[in-house]
């Protein structure tokens, strides 16, 4: 599996704030009700994309979450890497990992590379504002 419960939730977040904000503050109990995700996930969620400043949140009366940029800046691929990790499509590719001692001499490596860029390039050419208006990359 590709994308988590985690990742898929994250987008349905922000899809949700681009749809509802226009510049306002939406209170994360709104967004938990329209998505039918549980408070308690959504406070794992949020402080991950606030952290790495995809949204913006106030507390107190009048706070909730907004989206620092409009929906057609953020990419599919930037909201889940910060929940997914990379994208890599074998264990040997994943950020982090040990170099590979079969790197230099396995016939499948090119293949799994090309994949994980296939990915990528996928995710990264489908922003927020395509998703909400149903648009597909190669649509545009």
């Amino acid at each position: 599996m590709i994308v988590s419960t985690r990742g898929r939730y994250a987008l349905r977040v922000m899809i949700d704030l681009a749809q509802h904000g226009e510049g306002e503050y939406i209170p994360m109990k709104n967004i938990a009700k329209r998505q039918g995700i549980s408070l308690k996930y959504l406070e794992r969620i949020l402080p991950v994309l606030t952290k790495n400043h995809l949204i913006e949140g106030v507390h107190g009366k009048g706070g909730g979450y907004r989206l620092c940029r409009s929906p057609g800046d953020y990419k599919v691929g930037e909201i889940l890497r910060l929940t997914e990790g990379d994208f890599a499509p074998v264990s040997c590719l994943e950020s982090g990992a040990e170099p590979c001692e079969r790197a230099d001499r396995c016939p499948t490596i090119s293949m799994w590379k090309e994949l994980g860029e296939m990915i990528d390039r996928y995710f990264d050419g489908i922003t927020l504002a395509d998703l909400m208006t149903g648009k597909r990359p190669e649509e545009k």
